[in-house]
């Protein structure tokens, strides 16, 4: 795609503004309503409501970057198919997309993807193929989807991808204008790029929450070292288990970021219990991520907040895993 050359020949990237991100809300309407933004149960702090992403086509906030980037492919370069990189939700963000396009999906996902979200990519009608953590990152470094035929969604860099979960920034500011803070869970930071993007451009005195898991760090790390770095990554919270950041996306992310927030495990697994009993609210442990970082900072130096859900792949193994946490 040629929008995905910004980020492919390592340039800068640039976050999308304010109007590019109105006009992908707009595109999207068309295909699925809005998540809805709920407000919080008052044990996960005064003044905060939850962005229901999970609640989106396919279970997370993957669908609205992967469609919009996949709904600018040409026929032509979509026919032998549509393939990605994908901790899970990614990859079935696409099999959707691709079932309306009508054409096949592939997907390389880590070997230690959930097996709950490799089977639900092979339902949606995705063919995946499952390989060693090392190689999966491989492929993304040696940029080898070139050798493939087919039209390759990279969930990171693909500017189009940045734009359609800048959606979910128009959604909020609609509903809340005076909101003045956001927590936004980072992986490979396209969410963070799109929708912090988005934000910062009509609301620039917006405080934007960069959170990730204790074990798997590579945003903190790397502002701290003021530039691009890789971290070990030992995580429960596979959607976001990103070893490391690209060159091209890290100037972006860093101008974006307020405050980084790292959250253990142990936290994340316990507001997903809390997410899950109380608010009628199934995530991943990804997908509360965010929600467990706003409970550690005071009401005080957040303000009027979004917390953001951002995926709910999860199977009997891990909702046990919640009822048992502590």
């Amino acid at each position: 795609m040629a929008a995905e050359s910004a980020g492919a020949e390592g340039l800068p990237i640039v976050a999308p503004t304010w109007e590019a991100a109105v006009a992908a809300a707009r595109r999207l309407r068309g295909v699925f309503p809005p998540s809805p933004l709920l407000r919080a149960d008052a044990r996960f702090g005064a003044g905060l409501l939850l962005k229901a992403d999970t609640l989106l086509p396919t279970g997370s906030f993957k669908v609205r970057g992967v469609w919009d980037a996949v709904s600018w492919i040409p026929d032509p370069e979509a026919a032998p198919g549509l393939s990605t990189v994908s901790a899970g939700n990614t990859a079935l963000a696409l099999a959707w997309s691709a079932e309306r396009r009508g054409v096949p999906a592939f997907s390389l996902l880590p070997e230690t993807a959930p097996e709950a979200k490799v089977e639900a990519f092979r339902r949606a009608g995705g063919t995946p193929r499952v390989v060693p953590v090392p190689e999966l990152f491989r492929f993304l470094r040696e940029r080898r989807w070139e050798d493939e035929p087919y039209a390759f969604v990279h969930p990171w860099i693909e500017p189009r991808v940045h734009h359609g979960h800048a959606s979910l920034a128009v959604e909020i500011l609609e509903e809340v204008p005076e909101v003045e803070s956001i927590f936004i869970p980072v992986g490979g930071g396209g969410l963070l790029t799109g929708v912090a993007g988005a934000l910062k451009d009509r609301k620039p005195e917006i405080r934007v929450f960069a959170v990730e898991p204790t074990g798997c760090a590579a945003l903190h790390a790397s502002i701290e070292a003021g530039r691009a770095v890789a971290a070990p990554c030992r995580t429960i919270c596979d959607g976001v288990a990103v070893p490391y950041l690209t060159s091209e996306l890290y100037p972006e992310l860093a101008r974006l970021v307020d405050r980084t927030v790292l959250v253990p495990d142990a936290d994340t697994l316990a507001t997903a219990r809390d997410l899950l009993l109380t608010g009628k609210l199934l995530t991943e442990p990804s997908g509360a991520l965010a929600t467990a970082a706003a409970r550690t900072v005071p009401a005080a130096d957040r303000g009027l907040s979004v917390a953001l859900l951002t995926g709910a792949s999860v199977g009997p193994p891990t909702i046990h895993a919640y009822l048992d946490a502590p």
